[in-house]
């Protein structure tokens, strides 16, 4: 299951106010160090009197030229094709560390319920053991290497990563492709990471905020590929066997159906050799993924599911664009504007919740809403109810647009300063964001958004909102959550 995810997850923020302040500050530092270097250049002796060496002369240029002409980050992107395999390399000069990813395409289209969890726990036991490194083998040299072998699943793909430093890439990278390509999965290894993620499983329901996912998924995915949990259910995931990952192994394991992403301060050429003798021997395929069918909310809905807790647990999801649609940008603006307004007006006004939230997911089938926990959650959701409909009815102020846009700029920056976050966004993009070329426009087109844009989306997709309450039914005033007063929710568009 999918963890709530929020556009400020795990990456600092600043305010608009602060923001401005740094980019001056960084301003006024790079106006400094121009006037250095200009004093520097003017005093240095030359070969004759009022005279400055050729040398100089060229150094100087090539220093204006650089500080003038910014490097095209698509240029430092490069893309092959090693025997039906898509590889993506970017190279990152003077970086110290070195990330790859092997995506398999599909995700839970991939899968069925009775099998669901298959690739979860396939590429989660392949690091436990391969042919050529034993467990404790394995172990011993990617600690003393510092270098780490993980995965990440989710509805839309599953990947196989590896992160090391830049000295002990070679090595990492055979182990890697052992991993990737002869994993052992023996009898042991397969029931102990069986075992973790079924205990796991079963404890979603423990914790509220991981039951809330559970009861949202269940309503916002019914009759949609996505109901099949990419991790699987407890009971699915408990009759997997080592033969059952040795056979889906040799089923995904074909060119046509895999993504390889490197990012680092390496050769592609090298690479593309390297790469020719381990992944470019796999067999190709034929692997053509159909569309994915589009979600649909045509009337808003609420379930209450009771548990006795201090607060309600709510949240409400609507349909959103995905990565590839035009529409995505607008409806960034419009998700952080709306969490904005939601924190303010919730929060510092009138003190009914200690984290209400609007997000915005970026999936194949995407969706956005709102989220609070709350005492009084009537109150809570009318409020952040009221805050949509105004985004829908009133125009935009030109103040708050530019200061919400300049703070993506911060946002964006700081969450690509690893490698590992370039690779997952090359790959992201690739797979279900209409090319990985559309990683590098995300700002200009950012920044492209007007007023209208925003109101507009907020009126198509804010709308038919599915809710689902955690806690007592007795306090749920379900009409308000579905009758969505003034909005343009109630199927008057």
């Amino acid at each position: 299951m999918q963890l709530r995810q929020t556009d400020n997850t795990l990456i600092p923020t600043c305010t608009a106010g602060d923001e401005v302040g740094i980019r001056k500050l960084l301003s006024t530092i790079m106006r400094i160090w121009a006037l250095g270097l200009a004093l520097l250049v003017s005093v240095t002796p030359t070969a004759a009197q009022g005279q400055t060496l050729p040398a100089q002369k060229a150094a100087k240029a090539a220093v204006a030229e650089r500080a003038v002409t910014p490097v095209d980050p698509v240029s430092l992107v490069t893309e092959f094709d090693v025997n039906g395999l898509k590889v993506l390399v970017k190279r990152r000069a003077g970086t110290q560390t070195a990330v790859a990813g092997l995506f398999i395409k599909g995700g839970v289209r991939n899968i069925t319920p009775e099998k669901g969890g298959v690739e979860n726990l396939m590429i989660d036991a392949a690091s436990e053991a391969t042919v050529s490194f034993p467990r404790q083998r394995m172990r011993m040299e990617l600690s003393r290497m510092g270098t780490t072998i993980g995965s990440v699943v989710n509805y839309d793909y599953s990947g196989l990563t590896m992160a090391s430093t830049r000295a002990n890439f070679d090595r990492s990278w055979e182990i890697f492709t052992d991993v990737a390509l002869r994993p052992a999965f023996t009898t042991d290894d397969v029931a102990r990471v069986r075992n973790r993620i079924v205990a796991s499983l079963r404890n979603d329901t423990d914790t509220p905020d991981s039951y809330l996912q559970v009861l949202q998924a269940r309503v916002a995915y019914a009759g949609h590929p996505y109901l099949n949990d990419p991790r699987g259910t407890a009971d699915s995931v408990s009759r997997l066997t080592s033969a059952d990952l040795r056979g889906y192994h040799k089923q995904v394991m074909e060119t046509s159906r895999l993504l390889l992403v490197v990012v680092g301060d390496l050769d592609p050429q090298m690479l593309r050799s390297r790469i020719a003798a381990s992944f470019g021997k796999l067999p190709r395929g034929d692997y053509h993924p159909g569309p994915l069918p589009e979600l649909s909310f045509t009337a808003p809905s609420v379930q209450v599911t009771e548990r006795a807790l201090p607060t309600n647990y709510v949240q409400g999801v609507f349909t959103a664009p995905n990565l590839a649609a035009p529409d995505i940008y607008a409806m960034r603006v419009a998700s952080t504007i709306l969490q904005n307004r939601v924190f303010i007006e919730v929060r510092h006004k009138r003190n009914l919740s200690y984290a209400p939230d609007a997000f915005l997911w970026s999936q194949g089938a995407n969706v956005g809403g709102i989220y609070v926990t709350s005492v009084d959650a009537n109150q809570s959701v009318r409020v952040m109810l009221d805050e949509i409909t105004r985004l829908q009815r009133e125009p935009l102020q030109r103040e708050e647009l530019e200061s919400t846009v300049q703070h993506f700029l911060t946002r964006h920056y700081l969450g690509q300063e690893t490698n590992a976050a370039q690779a997952g966004e090359l790959a992201q993009y690739e797979i279900i964001g209409g090319g990985w070329r559309n990683a590098f426009v995300f700002l200009p087109r950012l920044r492209a958004v007007t007023a209208e844009d925003v109101q507009r989306v907020a009126q198509k997709y804010m709308r038919n909102i599915r809710f689902v309450v955690l806690g007592d039914p007795k306090s749920i005033d379900t009409k308000l959550f579905t009758g969505q007063a003034g909005m343009m929710g109630r199927g008057d568009r």
